[in-house]
């Protein structure tokens, strides 16, 4: 029997700066000699003095603890309190926890408007629905109360936005050529991911109300019994929340479990968590064949991934990674308390300038890729024929029973392997340049240009607002009549799917290889072996799922 060491979860926000200072130590090659690099990278956010004089004494000591003077800044900017303090909050946080699951008070005690609240969310039979409850609220009002920007910020990308580009190459006399690497890789690949992010920006502010609420330690709990059933218990929970956000930090917050082969099994079943970068693929299908019930596809998205985590973790407990000892899961169940707006929204933007800056690298490299693929050999008229349509063409046959077996389907898929957002990424290039581009608009000046950016705006405050007052009993602001406005994407996915073969789609989206950035981090974490598990037994999934669907649709007259 092995001993593990025991590790208490401080919170994501903590656990993000004590990991980049531990990272440091190697960065800077600091010898930590006998101190845990844990306990060390703690003791220099709390600016212990002691341990401040042992790090300033060795060679790139100063560097260390002026990063962790940033942190240690960063932390009470965001949460409002002393690191010192947020620390010890955490520690006697898990102690109430301890507390609370092993005493039993008698009924005299004070009952105080958490314990009012926690009888409710976190009862024996009300706490799951009212978990999936507000998942389905959140992720309807992330679609909702967004759609009127992403429409806006779409009108904004290929209207005035494509036009200064336009201008400004016609000032310079550049070529045909330099005219379609502009419009058809950077404002068709880079521009179709950007559009979504007031959608990012709603669904990173939600999570952080959840989390910094306190509600999130009880989603935790209440899931407890739902996990224990694939062998792990509600800790788990946490990292596969945290996948809803983005893969790779959830896979590095299985850290905080104990046991390895909990980490490893909790690692297996993140990806199946419908990260932000799959988010614009629903969206776009979603709102291109769904209308008004759009949110409600999103959210079953969402669940299935639940749904299918937990198929997967029991057969992965029975095979595999057999179940070793069983431990208590003790959490904190901190009271609840009114988040801070400022820490809300530092996280949101972190999160999302995050997004922002993978479509200024990751996913404008891959456009330009892309269009190089799609454009050669060079002068090649039907884009079937290039090199990126040919290799596609190859594949296709493998996705023929899953309803989408043309090689535009195929390729934006297998570019999704690099993430996920790229799929919609490849697909506006491919149906902008087959539709001629961009439409071209009529000429305006810069500053008519700037006023329909300012109106815009103004009317989707409007529009998402009427839609946010909407949701109360009673309230209705919203023309059921009203149509979203159509996308040159929108039109050509229509072409060439139906409904049925759109869910196939999505659910092969929701459960197919992870990217690779997320392999990379269970590669670093685990080894290359559970890398390769992870990407072969997704896929292999994500093609059943999709097949069943696709198949036993058109068995039942779906198609």
């Amino acid at each position: 029997m092995t001993t593990t060491l025991f590790r208490l979860d401080y919170g994501g926000k903590l656990e993000r700066e004590i990991s980049r200072i531990i990272e440091s130590f190697s960065e800077f090659q600091i010898d930590t000699g006998r101190y845990p690099q844990r306990w060390l990278a703690i003791k220099l956010l709390e600016a212990d003095a002691d341990i401040l004089t042992h790090i300033r004494a060795m060679p790139n000591g100063e560097q260390v603890i002026s990063l962790a003077a940033q942190s240690a800044e960063k932390l009470k900017s965001m949460l409002g309190d002393d690191v010192d303090m947020l620390i010890a909050d955490r520690r006697y946080g898990f102690i109430n926890g301890v507390v609370r699951q092993s005493l039993h008070r008698p009924h005299l005690d004070r009952i105080t408007l958490t314990d009012r609240i926690d009888d409710i969310v976190t009862h024996k039979w009300l706490g799951l629905p009212i978990f999936f409850a507000m998942m389905y609220v959140m992720f309807r009002l992330v679609i909702d109360v967004s759609a009127p920007f992403l429409d806006w910020t779409d009108a904004v990308i290929t209207g005035p936005v494509a036009g200064w580009f336009s201008l400004l190459l016609d000032l310079v006399s550049a070529p045909a050529w330099m005219h379609s690497l502009v419009v058809e890789a950077v404002i068709g690949g880079v521009g179709g991911v950007l559009v979504f992010v007031p959608g990012l920006l709603i669904l990173y502010f939600f999570l952080a109300l959840l989390e910094d609420s306190g509600y999130m330690s009880r989603a935790a709990f209440v899931m407890d019994r739902f996990m224990r059933v694939v062998g792990l218990h509600g800790k788990s929970f946490i990292p596969m929340i945290l996948g809803f956000g983005c893969a790779v930090p959830a896979i590095y917050a299985t850290r905080t479990i104990a046991s390895r082969r909990d980490r490893i099994l909790t690692a297996l079943l993140v990806p199946l968590m419908s990260c932000s970068a799959r988010l614009p693929v629903y969206v776009v299908f979603g709102l291109a064949f769904f209308g008004a019930r759009a949110g409600t596809v999103i959210w079953a998205m969402y669940a299935l991934g639940i749904v299918v985590a937990m198929l997967a973790g029991m057969v992965f407990t029975r095979t595999i990674l057999k179940p070793d000892a069983s431990s208590a899961f003790v959490l904190e169940l901190p009271p609840y308390r009114q988040p801070a707006l400022k820490s809300v929204l530092i996280h949101m933007w972190e999160n999302t300038r995050e997004f922002v800056r993978k479509a200024g690298t990751v996913i404008l490299l891959a456009s330009l890729v892309m269009w190089i693929l799609l454009n050669f050999p060079w002068g090649v008229t039907d884009k079937r024929d290039s090199y990126f349509g040919q290799v596609s063409g190859a594949i296709a046959p493998a996705f023929s029973p899953l309803g989408f077996g043309d090689w535009q389907t195929s390729g934006a898929l297998v570019t999704g392997f690099m993430a996920k957002e790229i799929v919609v990424s490849t697909l506006s290039q491919i149906y902008i340049n087959a539709n001629g581009g961009v439409e071209a608009a009529k000429p305006t000046t810069f500053g008519e240009d700037l006023a329909g950016i300012g109106l815009g705006f103004m009317d989707a405050a409007v529009n998402s607002g009427e839609i946010l007052l909407s949701i109360i009993p009673g309230v209705d602001l919203v023309d059921e009549e009203a149509e979203a406005q159509d996308t040159i994407l929108s039109r050509a996915l229509r072409e060439h799917f139906t409904p049925l073969s759109t869910m196939a789609l999505l659910v092969f989206v929701l459960l197919y290889v992870p990217c690779v950035a997320t392999l990379g981090a269970i590669k670093h974490e685990f080894g290359m072996s559970w890398a390769v598990i992870s990407a072969v037994y997704q896929t292999a999934v994500a093609w059943i799922a999709a097949f069943l669907l696709y198949q036993g649709g058109l068995l039942l007259g779906f198609g």
